[in-house]
């Protein structure tokens, strides 16, 4: 591993604390490995971007799926896993995921989490798109991801884990060795501490959730800019499977100029019996599919695109009228409020709707426990791509994945700590850090390079992430071309190089940019937008949710495979191909001196 020595462009840490590990993000993946960690006896503290209990899994509606019901076995979900993913799944991932995922949700009831009974006492289950079984678990009705925040949060203060709230990490920290030393980050104000400061840990887990903003429309929340991804890659990580972005088919539509955060309405709704129709009335979905409207989220997606395209419209509907006042009341209570608090009547009228981004299945690249290309570095959840979604997440494997893999993390680091691999950071800090008391330059991923093109990184005005957006919904949204991501890769171009040279573009981007969060954020937004796009050009065919309008035919032959992308130390994305479509090893063993030099696995030369 290399690092790139590139960083963003932010004060010097005025303070630091130290710890054994640190957990960037407090959603189900978070917060489930801080208690893990805690629980064994590591110094653990949590960072998290707004409040404790605000991160991406309380938004989540449908629930969590498990091989819970009678009759249902990990074989069963490992089966429909595979068939989602369309061919990129990482088969012993997904077993994992599968064969870990009940007592993992049993272990999370245990921890206080309380979900829909039915009548005999058992869990509830229902369906969602993808599952030929009812094993979906959920909670409040459509409220999940609500209560299963709720109860880790509860868990988390009770235990009296270190928590660092509003607070926006900046990038890793590591040793003269490169091995990872702890991050740097930005207390928003409320926090505890004010301005740049820096956690020393020998391990940190980013569970910063998804990239969703990159989109003008998306269900994630503001907070969801790509931060996590955008650190690694400066920090030298691999990234993987990011052009397979999961547009959710059902997505409250609120008119053709709606921007930011929409509501989603949960596939659940589906899974219960609702029906996709157009403006007359017709479903559309029979005969595309042998589940209709509860096909794999990528086809329904599709098959609402392919109707709008065919009558010229822009959403079409579910209806569920025949639900009953009582049903969405006590089963669909969060989307039924905010369905009337947008002038909408579920019980009455049909819910207009349409795809909005809503999941990462790539993001960045581990082995099946966690681990990086970055040596200490661990990802969780939505930001990392462990092999399970493949080319399309099945619907509520997300939160199953947090809970399992961030167990598997927890123990990993656990180990690593009793045998002292996860060395102690000197009560001086990590290479080149100063501690509270000290003085000198930070080490972000790496000493600062002297000359070329690494160091800090131009930073982006704040008005260039609505511009970063507009470009991607435009070029790289749900129908993709070779000429709409052309456009897409030179407009962000222009803005990568305006950053850099603080010159060209629109004067809105062309002007210097001050540090601070906004900033931050869309130059984060703007480096994950590049990679996308990139990964999103090389790929020419459509499998999953990537779709592309002039290669509408899926090549196994050829894109059985996974695009690796890196940063380079000069600022350009080396993009690869891997051999087949597994995983080359997270954590390739060094080459021997003596031995010969691979050859490179690129299929072009690396784009600036």
């Amino acid at each position: 591993m290399t690092s790139t020595g590139i960083r963003l462009n932010a004060p010097a840490p005025g303070w630091a604390i130290d710890a054994d590990v640190v957990v960037v993000g407090s959603g189900v993946a978070g917060l489930t490995t801080a208690l893990r960690c805690s629980a064994g006896g590591l110094r653990t503290v949590v960072v998290t971007k707004a409040l404790l209990d605000d991160g991406s899994t309380r938004w989540a509606q449908g629930g969590i799926a498990a091989a819970l019901g009678e009759g249902d076995t990990p074989e069963q979900h490992l089966e429909d896993t595979l068939v989602a993913g369309a061919g990129l799944c990482d088969e012993e991932a997904v077993r994992a995921l599968v064969t870990e995922g009940p007592d993992a949700v049993r272990r999370l009831i245990a921890t206080g989490a309380r979900f829909d009974t039915d009548g005999t006492g058992g869990i509830a289950l229902t369906r969602e798109g993808g599952h030929h079984r009812r094993r979906i678990a959920h909670a409040g009705g459509d409220a999940t991801g609500a209560e299963i925040s709720r109860a880790l949060a509860t868990a988390i203060r009770e235990g009296a884990v270190r928590v660092i709230e509003h607070a926006l990490v900046l990038d890793l920290l590591t040793d003269a060795e490169g091995r990872t030393a702890g991050i740097t980050l930005h207390v928003m104000g409320e926090g505890q501490h004010d301005g740049v400061g820096a956690v020393h840990a020998p391990a940190v887990v980013l569970a910063t959730g998804g990239m969703g903003q990159v989109f003008s429309a998306t269900t994630n929340p503001p907070v969801s800019t790509g931060d996590g991804v955008a650190l690694a890659l400066r920090a030298g990580a691999e990234v993987s499977d990011l052009e397979f972005v999961q547009f959710h088919p059902t997505v409250l539509w609120l008119g053709p100029d709606s921007e930011g955060q929409q509501p989603l309405v949960s596939e659940a709704v589906r899974g219960e019996g609702a029906h996709l129709v157009d403006a007359a009335g017709t479903r559309f979905m029979v005969g595309q599919h042998e589940l209709a409207e509860l096909a794999p989220r990528d086809i329904v997606a599709k098959g609402i695109m392919r109707r709008m395209r065919e009558q010229g419209a822009d959403h079409m509907f579910l209806d569920a009228r025949h639900f009953g006042a009582r049903m969405w009341e006590n089963r669909f209570p969060t989307i039924l409020a905010a369905c009337r608090a947008h002038g909408i009547d579920p019980v009455t009228e049909p819910v207009p709707v349409a795809p909005a981004a809503h999941y990462a299945s790539g993001g960045v690249r581990t082995d099946l426990h966690g681990r990086t290309t970055v040596p200490g570095l661990y990802a969780c959840g939505e930001v990392a791509c462990t092999g399970v979604h493949g080319a399309n997440r099945l619907a509520s494997n997300s939160l199953l994945e947090g809970l399992v893999f961030a167990e598997r993390i927890a123990g990993t680091i656990a180990e690593a700590h009793t045998a002292g691999a996860a060395r102690p950071v000197p009560p001086g800090g990590p290479h080149g850090l100063p501690s509270v008391a000290g003085a000198g330059p930070a080490t972000a991923a790496g000493a600062p390079a002297e000359g070329g093109s690494r160091g800090p990184v131009p930073l982006l005005v704040p008005e260039a992430r609505r511009e970063i957006q507009r470009i991607m919904t435009n070029g790289a949204g749900v129908l993709r071309s070779a000429a709409s991501l052309e456009q897409a890769a030179d407009a962000l171009e222009d803005l990568h190089l305006s950053a850099l040279h603080e010159a060209g573009g629109t004067d809105a981007v062309a002007k210097a940019a001050e540090p601070g969060v906004e900033s931050w954020e869309a130059t984060n937004l703007l480096l994950v937008a590049r990679v996308l796009v990139a990964a999103a050009r090389e790929r020419t065919e459509t499998r999953g949710c990537h779709w592309r309008e002039d290669h509408p035919g899926r090549d196994d032959a050829g894109w059985r495979r996974h695009i690796v992308v890196r940063l380079t130390p000069d600022r350009r994305l080396d993009v690869r191909r891997t051999a087949t479509e597994a995983f080359p090893p997270a954590r390739p063993a060094p080459t021997p001196a003596s031995a010969p030099t691979p050859a490179p696995t690129a299929d072009r030369e690396p784009q600036q």
